[in-house]
């Protein structure tokens, strides 16, 4: 039926407008992890797609699968014909549970539990992204998954715990196991409180530990004038992956806030990703 109305060339025209809108419009879905909680996602599928490759885009810290480079991304890859699911973590978005109890295990279980979904949805080959702190979750799911066949990371931490001192000085980490809770401010000035466990296990956990563990190609963006996240938190990334390339984009912040350093890191994400498919 949809074949015989775009026969005419004025039904032709509107075929093309409803066939765009087919190819960018996502879907959303709701699964749940192993730990029970339920996430929000959303499954991008274009016309003509290789059906067992898909892409998991996984968001910063406080940011949801809504962000621009999640957006963007899933635009450029699916204009390749590249199916993508961008979720939002425990806490974030759409998602269930409370930002102040989100933990790294937590994050990983999502990622593991998102790849899981997948497969029953009958993806083999999957691809991840990770920004920020979900490319800390990013490269600890990595090191101990055989589904993967790629990762890239945009500005990923690499040492949560070292970012706290950073950011807040001993005092604040003091502050955080006495009252075992801190008030934390977001890049985006909002106010919530973050549960003692976060730090707990930051402690004891970063990506150098496991990063020799990570065998699928890999590529790192980071900007050398990051103020959230040091670049020597992926140099010294890179030299623990085997097969690993670092992009640096000079004068790019953590956010990427200027349109060209933006367009230059979306342009290494989906070239390396469209390379490798």
């Amino acid at each position: 039926m949809f074949l015989n109305f775009c026969r005419t060339y004025e039904n032709l025209k509107l075929c093309f407008f409803y066939v765009n809108i087919l190819i960018t419009m996502g879907e959303k879905l709701f699964f749940k992890t192993s730990k029970g909680y339920k996430l929000c996602g959303i499954l991008s599928e274009p016309i003509s797609s290789q059906k067992n490759f898909i892409v998991v885009l996984c968001h910063g810290f406080t940011t949801d699968k809504n962000s621009t480079s999640n957006i963007m991304l899933e635009k450029i890859l699916n204009e390749n014909k590249i199916s993508t699911f961008r979720f939002d973590f425990f806490g974030h978005g759409e998602s269930e549970g409370k930002l102040s109890e989100i933990t790294i295990s937590i994050a990983v279980n999502d990622i593991s539990s998102a790849i899981e979904f997948l497969k029953k949805l009958g993806y083999s080959k999957i691809g991840l992204i990770g920004s920020s702190f979900g490319g800390f979750a990013s490269i600890l799911t990595a090191s101990k998954s055989n589904d993967l066949y790629i990762l890239a990371l945009k500005s990923p931490v690499s040492d949560l715990y070292e970012l706290f001192i950073l950011q807040g000085g001993k005092q604040l980490i003091k502050k955080w196991e006495e009252d075992k809770y801190i008030d934390y401010i977001a890049r985006d000035g909002s106010n919530f409180r973050l549960n003692y466990s976060l730090l707990e296990e930051a402690k004891n956990l970063n990506a150098y530990q496991v990063a020799f563990k990570i065998k699928v190609p890999t590529l790192i963006v980071h900007g050398d004038h990051d103020e959230s996240v040091p670049i020597y938190h992926s140099e010294k990334l890179a030299s623990l992956i085997k097969k690993c390339e670092l992009k640096i984009i000079e004068g790019a912040d953590h956010g990427y806030s200027n349109p060209e350093h933006f367009e230059k890191m979306l342009s290494l994400i989906s070239d390396f990703i469209i390379k490798n498919s």
